[in-house]
């Protein structure tokens, strides 16, 4: 009984706390939502029309997230009917996060376009499979559109990886056709109103994640630019029970459905120098593929991945500065990906982004993207340096393949200080020399050879 009057108090201020803040006339007129299931990410696209039951115009709208899925959130986009971003402003709330948008059209009735990901939301159902099982996740979602609006129509479908579906919730009107299932049409669906469903079906798709990604940019001014990428990889699919065959594994081409072969990774175009090894050393069991656009890297481990395995590796490649850098006096311009395509639908849990200076460089400036962490300034040494290159810091978590945008770093470098590392080489050669012909022209021996003369009879 207290539970359940909890719950209640806890609804009534969810309703209340959501209400309060926006116009409760606003209505979503109807609502068109897919939720692609077809990999290990959950991709959630809706259509959105709105009105004013007053007819009076629309200036902001709020999009509900639930506090269960919160976490799972990593990317969210809002656009209006011609397909510009609205950039939304997140607001937390005690039940969900709400994300609210100020429309630039006013108008009674409008259209926005809403794309979320979510990551870590397929939960492999069972746990754990034997090499020449299939793989089952399950989805826990919601038939109804979770919203702090009353919804006058929606409909939504899912498209699964496979149709071999072993059950789902259905909740009345709904239908399986091969790999799509469709919930709806609901009529006047009250705000807030949820109805969880779970579907339970066959998914064999790559479950891999990017437990940890460091990512190292060293800035030359001599016209280069290296960057390094340290990959620490899991199989987060169900996992390997048993042992595993190797002569199965070659012998039937369905054993080890679920495990990872290997997966395409997406350099720049100016790619090169391209390196790819692990502890052990190279890894030869890859190929590379330049195209106009990019450089495309076939990367094969040297073993399969099942479920709950893991592998470490680094990867390396040079880019031309000029493509990247620009300036103006002593005014630069770093503009490079925050991160590169490791593979289709990645999932990444952190990553840590460090940018290596010229010595010299100050006022450093890092614009980004989207919201991320900065760590503190330090300095990095190596040859000819004097008091140390600044490194610029910042990590972000729960990323995929939406995430893939430019950062612009600023800063500013005297041009005189390129000539430091000259005049560093021309000193120490020039102190070499003198030292050289010291030593040969001074005598260090403690006694001196006597002379012998020779003399003519």
């Amino acid at each position: 009984m207290a539970n359940s009057l909890l719950t209640y108090l806890s609804v009534v201020c969810l309703i209340w706390s959501v209400q309060s803040a926006i116009d409760v006339e606003i209505q979503n007129k109807n609502v068109e939502r897919t939720i692609d299931l077809t990999s290990q990410l959950v991709k959630i696209s809706y259509k959105i029309t709105l009105e004013h039951s007053a007819k009076k115009n629309i200036n902001s709208y709020s999009f509900l997230v639930p506090t269960s899925d919160r976490s799972a959130l990593a990317y969210i986009s809002i656009r209006d009917s011609s397909k510009k971003d609205i950039k939304p402003t997140e607001e937390t709330s005690q039940n969900g996060a709400v994300f609210v948008v100020n429309l630039p059209a006013n108008a009674p009735t409008q259209i926005l376009l809403v794309e979320t990901v979510f990551t870590k939301s397929l939960l492999p159902y069972p746990t754990e499979i034997q090499q020449s099982d299939r793989q089952l996740v399950r989805y826990f979602g919601n038939a109804h559109f979770y919203s702090p609006f009353k919804t006058l129509s929606q409909k939504t479908t899912v498209q699964l990886s496979s149709k071999n579906v072993e059950s789902y919730t259905a909740v009345k009107p709904s239908s399986q056709s091969d790999s799509t299932i469709t919930y709806g049409p609901y009529e006047n669906v009250a705000a807030l109103s949820s109805q969880p469903i779970t579907i339970h079906f066959e998914n064999q798709s790559p479950f891999l994640t990017v437990t940890r990604l460091e990512r190292v940019i060293e800035v030359s001014h001599w016209g280069n630019i290296a960057v390094e990428e340290t990959i620490d990889m899991v199989h987060s699919g169900a996992t390997l029970k048993g042992s595993f065959s190797r002569y199965d594994y070659q012998k039937d081409g369905r054993s080890g459905q679920a495990s990872i072969k290997s997966y395409k990774t997406i350099l720049p175009a100016s790619a090169s120098g391209v390196y790819y090894r692990d502890t052990n050393g190279n890894i030869s069991t890859s190929a590379m593929r330049v195209h106009k656009d990019s450089v495309e890297l076939d990367l094969r481990p040297r073993f399969p991945l099942f479920g709950g395995w893991k592998t470490h590796y680094t990867l390396g490649y040079n880019v031309p500065s000029f493509e990247y850098l620009f300036h103006t006096g002593e005014n630069y311009l770093l503009k490079m990906r925050l991160v590169d395509h490791i593979y289709d639908d990645m999932a990444i849990d952190e990553i840590v982004v460090k940018i290596i200076l010229p010595e010299g460089s100050t006022n450093i400036k890092l614009i980004t993207p989207y919201p991320v962490t900065r760590k503190p300034d330090s300095l990095h040494y190596t040859y000819l340096d004097t008091f140390g290159r600044p490194v610029i810091q910042f990590t972000k978590s729960n990323l995929v393949e939406n995430h893939i945008h430019e950062f612009n770093l600023k800063y500013t470098f005297p041009k005189i200080v390129m000539i430091q590392e000259p005049l560093l080489i021309v000193g120490f050669l020039y102190i070499l020399f003198l030292c050289v012909i010291i030593w040969m022209r001074l005598d260090f021996s403690i006694t001196k050879e006597k002379e012998t003369h020779l003399h003519k009879e």
